[in-house]
């Protein structure tokens, strides 16, 4: 269902005053390989990460996937553990302080690319082997979102993320 530009529903949805940060990129360089951690990394138009090993495809809706800071130490409560590392939750990118599930529909920048909400990122059966019994129900709801790269450029630790300003593509 589409709001009307005025709708005050539609207003409340618009309104993101907040920036979030990039605090850690990974990428994997074969299917099921360990994520390496990186400083930054180039995000190739309609491709994906270099070096990650999804790039290429013009068409895929998974170029890219994000997720929240404080969503791996919710994850990291319901499994009992201190602490999480990113890299065990095979995202491409963990930014904190900004809502990822309100870019919906949405496009946004992160750092010097462009990106375009997708959908949600589901956990896949990997996280039991990875996080332990419970893993999967663990990651449900917090799994992050995907993306496709519709302007390249490069992605910096320490980037800002925020909304880009009209919803309009």
């Amino acid at each position: 269902m589409k709001l009307s530009p005025n709708s005050p529903l539609q207003k409340l949805m618009d309104t993101m005053p907040q920036q979030g940060i990039v605090t850690w990129i990974g990428i994997r360089p074969k299917r099921k390989a360990p994520l390496l951690s990186l400083n930054k990394v180039e995000a190739l138009t309609l491709k994906g990460l270099a070096g990650d090993h999804f790039s290429g495809s013009a068409t895929s809706k998974r170029q890219i996937t994000l997720i929240q800071h404080e969503h791996i130490a919710l994850i990291a409560s319901v499994m009992q553990q201190e602490d999480l590392s990113p890299g065990l939750l095979r995202r491409n990118v963990v930014v904190k302080g900004i809502n990822l599930h309100a870019f919906k529909d949405r496009r946004f920048w992160v750092g010097n690319a462009l990106l375009e909400y997708t959908g949600e990122c589901h956990p896949c059966s990997r996280m039991e082997d990875v996080l332990g019994p419970g893993g999967y129900n663990a990651v449900r709801g917090h799994g992050g979102i995907t993306a496709r790269i519709i302007q390249g450029g490069e992605i910096v630790v320490g980037d800002v993320v925020i909304i880009k300003s009209s919803p309009s593509y």
